[in-house]
């Protein structure tokens, strides 16, 4: 087996996981375990990434979630961690002596965390353009303790942080950052040096006047290269974005790339940036008003198989449709090309992807139903396939990353019973 210290949605050489089962059957839900700690009714996104896994020889998850504060409206930043044994620990994020608290934000307020090749624990968390709120375990699995002023950018204003980790240990961070100085909000990376214990600025890589960038997702493949997902809106923010980006970066060379290969000039702007979903028919940018009608996207996620070939589920609002449906991205030939998971029923904005070997999977969210948390499989050609994964649990938000040992673990939130589950699939 390869890379089993790679961050989300590994590539696996190995030890495929042979489990494909048809809709009709129903057999594919999950085992779930609910998680044992309180969970927060603001612990709720479509951006984040709340998940890591670790793999030597026994299998750990770490699952950061906001637990409920000290007075309504507030929450805390935990961790619960599971061992090998099934075992868990709740692990409290600290700011100084206290635990780490702040005001809920729905869609906003959540934690993302990774884990680094020493093994500390790394979590940002409840930034709506403010400056940094950053925690870092101080020794290997111990509670994160605040780290902000480790950060560079003191005074840029931060929102949306997903992070993974590289197969060296770095850490790869992205975040929407403002400095109030003017009409655009970039999208900027920055790097966790393991070996020196220090963040760094890699680059402003996304920046348009009078727009936004929305972070998705990072991913590594096999060769150490880093893909990056974004979306665009209008400056300064709405809830319906569009134009739905990738970027490749090789670390080893400095250089970011298109699908194709074709290398791009920093920042890339919606006119230069490798565009999976472009705008269609009566699409265009509007101004921030709660989620506006007309067609775009919203939520999308990375991850890549076993050529290092970007694959991508997102969620895309058609001209004329009021629904959100499920889509599939990939490159052929030098292009992106677009198949239709799911376009049924509503879905929420909860999406994720995993791939190994042929076994590509992908993980929505219905609004409505008794079984609203599905996994769709590719059965033949543009044909998908999907299965309930949690039988009548009303989950609402969710996240997956595949494991070192090919298996598939779920984050999977119930609002309306203030649950948090772990799966495995």
């Amino acid at each position: 087996m390869k890379w089993l210290t790679l961050g989300k949605k590994l590539v696996i050489t190995s030890a495929l996981m042979t489990l494909l089962l048809p809709a009709s059957t129903g057999s594919a839900a999950a085992v779930l375990t609910e998680v044992p700690y309180a969970m927060d009714s603001s612990n709720q996104a479509g951006w984040w990434t709340p998940l890591d896994t670790y793999v030597t020889g026994n299998e750990y998850a770490y699952m950061a979630y906001n637990a409920p504060g000290s007075t309504a409206g507030t929450h805390k930043i935990n961790i619960a961690r599971r061992d090998n044994s099934g075992s868990w620990t709740n692990i409290p994020v600290m700011n100084g002596g206290v635990a780490a608290e702040y005001s809920d934000d729905i869609g906003h307020n959540q934690p993302s965390m990774a884990r680094d090749g020493s093994g500390r624990f790394h979590v940002f968390g409840s930034m709506h353009t403010d400056t940094w709120r950053y925690f870092r375990s101080d020794t290997v699995g111990g509670s994160p303790q605040y780290h902000s002023p480790d950060m560079p950018d003191s005074t840029l204003k931060v929102t949306y942080p997903v992070l993974t980790t590289a197969p060296n240990g770095d850490l790869y961070l992205m975040v929407r950052g403002s400095d109030d100085a003017n009409t655009r909000r970039n999208g900027v990376l920055y790097r966790w040096n393991n070996s020196a214990s220090t963040w760094g600025k890699v680059a402003v890589i996304a920046s348009a006047a009078n727009k936004s960038v929305y972070p998705d997702d990072l991913v590594f493949d096999s060769n150490g290269d880093l893909h990056i997902l974004f979306e665009w809106s209008n400056f300064p923010s709405s809830g319906l974005r569009h134009e739905l980006s990738y970027l490749k970066y090789s670390p080893s060379t400095g250089i970011f790339s298109k699908a194709n290969g074709a290398a791009v000039t920093l920042p890339v702007t919606n006119a230069t940036v490798d565009i999976i979903q472009p705008l269609t028919g009566s699409e265009i940018y509007v101004a921030d008003s709660g989620l506006p009608d007309g067609p775009g996207v919203q939520s999308a996620k990375l991850a890549v198989d076993s050529s290092n070939s970007p694959k991508v589920a997102y969620r895309y609002r058609e001209s004329g449709s009021s629904i959100f449906s499920v889509k599939y991205g990939y490159v052929s030939s030098g292009a992106w090309n677009v198949q239709t998971v799911y376009n049924t029923s509503q879905t929420k904005a909860a999406i994720d992807i995993t791939w190994t070997g042929t076994d590509k999977r992908v993980y929505y969210v219905t609004d409505t139903g008794t079984d609203r948390a599905f996994m769709a499989v590719n059965t033949s050609g543009s044909t998908w396939t999907s299965t309930s994964i949690a039988p009548g649990k009303p989950i609402e938000r969710l996240a997956v990353e595949r494991n070192a040992n090919g298996i598939d673990i779920l984050y999977l939130v119930d609002i309306k019973n203030l649950k948090l589950y772990y799966g495995r699939n």
